[in-house]
């Protein structure tokens, strides 16, 4: 299986560096808990139908700046209790006979997606809006990201539906004037959602975000405690050097 994976490995990466992703907003950060409470609110009402995120306990969420309570209220719309695991009660049998294979667990999704073609944060914005209608796949969907995708756009009615045109663009070529013609494909909202574009994209940026908190929840607080390192390890240097000096002083 491993020798397998490494085999593997340079295809997808190749495959990864043909996708143009887009870039998640910078001011969307892993350290606005506003932002990941609004992440979390998204996934648990339009996600968690089908995708799990097994490995989290609801109550790590009061990492978010939430109390348990509110957890409870706003998070949890089944009988799980809130230490439990954000499971999902769908059978994978069920779920393969209907997707043609069962969902993935989104715990570690954007840690996974990440490749030389951007973060995995980067590849899960531009999946989430790059669904268009395509009549000739079975739920009526396609993704310019994930071509041939099994899952449907399960956030149309908020983004609208996108058609793929191609269009041609010309192109100057030389200093006589040549004019060299390419087709390109472009994505067009064809019919509106309930969110202006603007919005929608503020709502995947926050739902990505929530994503990349769920695969390391702790990331904040390392980076926190790795600034703290490197200032002690700064002050370690310069008493060190300064020990040095005193030890070599009286060396001719």
């Amino acid at each position: 299986m491993l020798a397998g994976a490494l085999l593997c490995a340079p295809l997808a990466a190749a495959a990864s560096e043909s996708i143009r992703l887009d870039r998640l907003p910078a001011d969307i950060s892993p350290s606005d808990p506003v932002s990941l409470q609004r992440g979390a609110q998204v996934f648990v009402n339009y996600c968690m139908g089908c995708h799990g995120a097994a490995y989290m306990r609801y109550n790590r969420l009061q990492d978010l700046g939430l109390t348990e309570q509110e957890i409870i209220d706003s998070l949890i719309f089944t009988g799980a209790k809130v230490g439990e695991l954000m499971k999902i009660a769908m059978d994978p049998k069920d779920s393969k006979e209907w997707f043609g294979t069962p969902p993935p667990d989104l715990t570690v999704i954007a840690r996974s997606r990440s490749s030389s073609a951007g973060s995995g944060a980067d590849w899960l914005y531009s999946y989430l809006r790059g669904f268009y209608r395509d009549p000739a796949r079975p739920s009526g969907w396609n993704n310019t990201v994930f071509p041939n995708v099994s899952m449907p756009h399960v956030l149309w009615q908020l983004q609208g539906e996108q058609v793929l045109r191609t269009e041609t663009q010309s192109i100057p070529r030389g200093s006589k004037g040549e004019v060299e013609k390419h087709e390109v494909q472009k994505l067009v909202l064809e019919k509106p959602g309930a969110m202006k574009p603007a919005d929608y994209d503020r709502m995947v940026g926050d739902l990505v975000n929530f994503l990349v908190y769920l695969g390391e929840p702790s990331r904040q607080s390392r980076v926190e405690l790795g600034i703290y390192v490197l200032l002690f390890l700064g002050v370690l240097f310069v008493l060190a050097y300064l020990l040095k000096k005193e030890y070599w002083k009286d060396v001719h």
